[in-house]
């Protein structure tokens, strides 16, 4: 039997917004008939539930780190990048039982705040436990790290293994990012993730420093080298961006997410999606103010057409795991209307992860998850917004 739901305005994403839509909802949280307030009428629907607000799919976040949960409010802001990663390095060790205690209360702050999928990052299977007994449905992205070209085969195994031990959770290896993965390694990875229809992900250009290594062999990450005892005495600068450098280097045939995209310029966007046909572009603005005190260029990002994701990074970069919080920070810096947002949020990050059957969206045989959202003036997002789980 199906439960009727209603509210000023509903928000199907797949479709145009509903004034006083109604969504019929089976028991087990799936949509059984989506209605115009005159279709409503015409076929009597009783009774039906009246919110004020706008009802919208669960929300997707494309980019987590679940494991670093322990970490909230340890890592000081505005370090950049470099500064950042070896704070996390030198912190990032506890017990298991703290691990598990911050990770339990992440996943049900996400859950709270409306987000039914995550793609997680994980360096190890630490996560596992947590994701099995979550309400949330998890893609866990395994990172593949090692910058000497020697290691390339161990490093593959290992996080080859460690994917595995994931089972029966979907888990995928990955690289981390540019400045951590050999060009030995990114062969390996490439040949691993050559299947149509997966996901992989990639840091990609979330400090100018990252551009300055790949361009001229200068700038903090040799001190971060250096901080590590790594030799790179091997490395030559391709005079490129770091995108340009590495992703030539990626199978095309997976979907890809680029996440963060901070000093991305309009030249990486052009050779990007000429080189690159399955591309996603995650933001996640918050950890980028938090580390770097700046934001991607959302803007070139939609002049571009390119599809658009969001994520929250982990909490030792982030003060919250919140999409609409992430959606919040966007609107009120670039000129995004709601209406695009929730499908950066919701559908866009579905399809990324290749469960938009499911998820993403308020269509018929769907369980997307249900959201109320509570406070939007003028379809803005402000201070007073609330998001509340209603399925």
């Amino acid at each position: 039997m199906s439960s009727y739901l209603s509210a000023s305005w509903i928000y199907p994403v797949s479709s145009a917004p509903l004034k006083n839509g109604v969504i019929a909802i089976s028991e087990n949280g799936t949509i059984t008939g989506v209605f115009t307030a005159l279709e409503a009428q015409e076929q009597k629907l009783t009774p039906i539930k009246q919110y004020t607000g706008v009802i919208v799919p669960g929300l997707i976040n494309t980019h987590c780190h679940l494991e670093l949960s322990h970490l909230k409010g340890k890592i000081a802001m505005h370090t950049g990048l470099p500064g950042f990663v070896q704070q996390v390095m030198q912190q990032r060790e506890k017990s298991a039982e703290e691990i598990n205690a911050a990770m339990l209360t992440a996943d049900e702050e996400m859950y709270l705040n409306g987000i039914v999928a995550v793609g997680d990052i994980s360096n190890q299977v630490i996560s596992r436990e947590v994701k099995s007994g979550s309400s949330l449905y998890y893609h866990t992205f395994v990172e593949a790290m090692g910058f000497n070209p020697i290691r390339a085969a161990e490093i593959i195994e290992k996080a080859k293994e460690t994917a595995s031990a994931f089972s029966p959770l979907k888990a995928t290896v990955v690289p981390h990012a540019p400045y951590s993965v050999s060009g030995a390694l990114f062969a390996e990875i490439a040949q691993l993730s050559n299947v149509a229809g997966d996901a992989v992900s990639i840091h990609n250009q979330e400090t100018m420093a990252e551009n300055d290594f790949f361009a001229t062999k200068t700038g903090h990450f040799l001190n971060l080298y250096s901080f590590l005892g790594l030799d790179i005495s091997f490395f030559k600068p391709a005079g490129k961006t770091s995108l340009q450098t590495y992703l030539p280097l990626l199978s095309t045939a997976p979907r890809t997410l680029l996440v963060h995209n901070t000093f991305t310029s309009r030249e990486d966007i052009e050779f990007a999606t000429a080189t690159h046909g399955n591309l996603y572009w995650c933001l996640c603005p918050n950890a980028n103010q938090y580390i770097e005190d700046r934001l991607p260029d959302v803007e070139l990002l939609k002049r571009a057409g390119v599809k658009i994701t969001l994520g929250t990074d982990s909490l030792a970069s982030n003060h919250g795991l919140s999409i609409l919080a992430e959606m919040k920070t966007i609107q009120d810096n670039y000129p995004v209307r709601f209406e695009e947002l929730l499908r950066w949020a919701t559908l866009n990050g579905a399809d990324f992860l290749g469960i938009s059957a499911r998820f993403g969206s308020l269509e018929i045989d769907k369980a997307p998850g249900i959201n109320l959202i509570e406070g939007l003036v003028e379809e803005r997002i402000t201070d007073h917004t609330r998001i509340r789980r209603l399925y």
